[in-house]
């Protein structure tokens, strides 16, 4: 069942609700090109392709959980908002879905748009607003950069998974065998011990990066100058 929620399959909700949610999806991604195209610069646009790449080859591993018969994989939202923010990180995410998707068939062609919307969409901007909200009260540490890369990949997943529920409730085609409420659950619960690994896997990428490259981390940029804060100076690199 994690599966659905991670890269939904042909025929997995009906044609409607895919359609609405690719219009959806479109028009997300145009704002998402409208705005990213103000903060591209000689450092976020090479960023952007390599934080694509990685989630790319990183979402080919899958990671154990413990419980019988789940597996997860980073999904990345989190990850993408912190490194090159909201704008092009859900860019970069709905990119490599779509090469998946076209190239590699994990996911349905037809529910793009759905899974465009949960894991690009609504991961990212829920990772970003927690990320906002994390920096303005943790310390400017690689401690406080850590717990605020875990906790806002542990949520992202697990906004993302629920962004599923809603569009199964809308139009699921197929009977996972459990009420609305039941299916939730188990949904949030499988989703939040991945998130768990998408957050140990998050924050430890983006503190190797902050510790020799702060400038190139998005989310310490936009708190302002990245030499006030005590990251370089703990990384040993300015």
């Amino acid at each position: 069942m994690e599966h659905l929620a991670m890269h939904i399959s042909n025929g997995i909700i009906d044609g409607p609700v895919a359609a609405i949610f690719a219009v959806i999806a479109l028009a997300a991604m145009a704002l998402c090109v409208q705005r990213g195209r103000q903060h591209l610069d000689d450092r976020l646009a090479p960023m952007a392709g390599l934080v694509a790449a990685f989630i790319f080859a990183v979402q080919m591993i899958n990671f154990p959980i413990f419980t019988a018969g789940i597996s997860g994989h980073l999904l990345g939202g989190a990850l993408a908002a912190l490194l090159v923010g909201p704008w092009v990180g859900a860019l970069c995410v709905a990119v490599v879905l779509t090469v998946q998707a076209l190239v590699f068939g994990d996911g349905g062609v037809a529910m793009l748009g759905l899974n465009i919307t949960n894991l690009a969409i609504i991961g990212t901007a829920a990772a970003y607003l927690l990320i906002v909200a994390l920096l303005r009260v943790l310390p400017r540490t690689p401690a406080g950069l850590a717990v605020t890369a875990f906790v806002s990949a542990l949520v992202s997943v697990v906004a993302a998974a629920m962004g599923f529920v809603l569009q199964y409730q809308l139009g699921g085609a197929v009977d996972l065998g459990d009420n609305i409420a039941g299916l939730a659950g188990t949904i949030a619960g499988t989703h939040l011990l991945i998130g768990i690994g998408e957050g140990l896997i998050t924050a430890m990428t983006v503190l190797t990066v902050a510790k020799t490259r702060p400038d190139l981390v998005y989310a310490l940029r936009a708190r302002g100058p990245v030499a006030s804060t005590p990251i370089p100076a703990v990384g040993g690199a300015r």
